[in-house]
């Protein structure tokens, strides 16, 4: 399981949306999850 980096929910890192960011894989539970940090990595991204 990993934490989704936006709202801190558990995902399957095997269903959830990813987004690779300056070399780590961040997993997501929706798609408005996943383009808050696509909009603003710096942060998300620890």
């Amino acid at each position: 399981m990993a934490t989704d980096p936006v709202c801190g929910m558990e995902v399957d890192e095997k269903k959830a949306p990813k987004e690779t960011y300056q070399g780590k894989d961040y997993y997501f539970c929706c798609p408005s999850c996943q383009w808050a940090f696509q909009t603003n990595p710096f942060q998300f991204a620890k």
